[in-house]
């Protein structure tokens, strides 16, 4: 999703200067996007990650899959406090700009956002998320980061589409400035952390369509014993119907605006992609017929009970 160029017909980026994932975990997402790209298909990979165990895994990955020290800079730290130093450049001038920012951070992560913190130049135009889940503020984190021709994809939990207060808010103006391009809601049980759905958010800066695209891939898995498992196939239909902005009943829609605005920016699949199958019609005809047929095999029944009933002195059922 990430390596986008806009245009099916240029097909996949050739290049990618600089790839960010601030909560990297082991690097497992930067490795897969370094994968499709090719060992020269990124300039420099960054990445940031707060359990120190994890980081340094991370940073053991990288050169077991042949990544140069060079070519990387992984940092130890939190992303949400922003105390990296090289991403705390004030002048726009300056910043790291990158062509592809990748995350699944930790979901509905309790958080502690003080005064401070409101006017930080990556949340002051948005608002701060609520201390009970930092989602919006991981997504504004990468998002700050994001270079003009970029294209940036996050794992969140489905309550980011449709929560209320200041993630609403939060919501809306990203859907007015044009920046949200791509909805995708995944199958549940994906992962060993949680077993709820999650969806991938798509986010531009200078998106070119002006409606969001809406997969509904969450009936499209492998079910497994204990986790669910997407396939080749799957991915790829997902990968297919994002890159060429394909509709398909009960599985990808595209919703303009003013559909989105009446239903008060909730993102809420459901709403705009139905996966209901249409009831098949009812042959009244048959139904009365196949009725009839009952009625006279009762019928049956009864007058034969009821002979037997009379040959034993009974009185017969009415």
């Amino acid at each position: 999703v990430t390596l986008d160029s806009q245009n099916p017909a240029t097909g996949k980026k050739k290049k990618l200067n600089n790839v960010l994932d601030f909560a990297c975990g082991s690097g497992s997402l930067l490795l897969n996007v370094r994968n499709q790209m090719g060992p020269h298909g990124i300039g420099k990979i960054y990445g940031q990650e707060k359990n120190i165990t994890t980081y340094n895994l991370a940073r053991m990955n990288m050169l077991l899959h042949g990544v140069k020290d060079s070519e990387f800079d992984i940092h130890h730290g939190d992303s949400l406090t922003n105390d990296w130093e090289l991403l705390n450049e004030m002048n726009p001038a300056k910043k790291l700009q990158c062509d592809a920012v990748v995350a699944n951070p930790p979901f509905s992560y309790r958080w502690q956002p003080n005064e401070a913190l409101g006017e930080d130049f990556r949340f002051k135009n948005y608002g701060l998320a609520p201390k009970s889940a930092a989602d919006f503020a991981f997504l504004l984190h990468g998002f700050h980061f994001l270079g003009d021709e970029g294209t940036m994809a996050i794992i969140l939990p489905h309550g980011v589409l449709f929560r209320g207060g200041v993630e609403s808010r939060i919501r809306t103006k990203l859907l007015k400035d044009g920046h949200i391009d791509t909805v995708i809601g995944l199958p549940s049980n994906l992962f060993f952390s949680t077993g709820i759905p999650v969806c991938i958010l798509v986010l531009k800066k200078c998106k070119k369509p002006d409606d969001v695209l809406f997969i509904n891939a969450a009936e499209h898995f492998e079910k497994g014993k204990r986790q669910n498992q997407l396939l080749p196939e799957h991915i790829d239909k997902i990968v297919e119907t994002y890159q060429h902005r394909r509709e398909e009943e009960r599985y990808a829609r595209r919703v303009g605006m003013e559909e989105i605005e009446k239903n008060d920016y909730n993102l809420n699949i459901s709403r705009y992609v139905s996966t209901m199958k249409p009831e098949a019609e009812v042959d009244l005809g048959l139904v009365s017929l196949q009725l009839d047929q009952i009625e006279s095999r009762i019928k049956d029944a009864r007058d034969k009970h009821n002979r037997y009933l009379k040959d034993i002195g009974l009185k017969e059922l009415s």
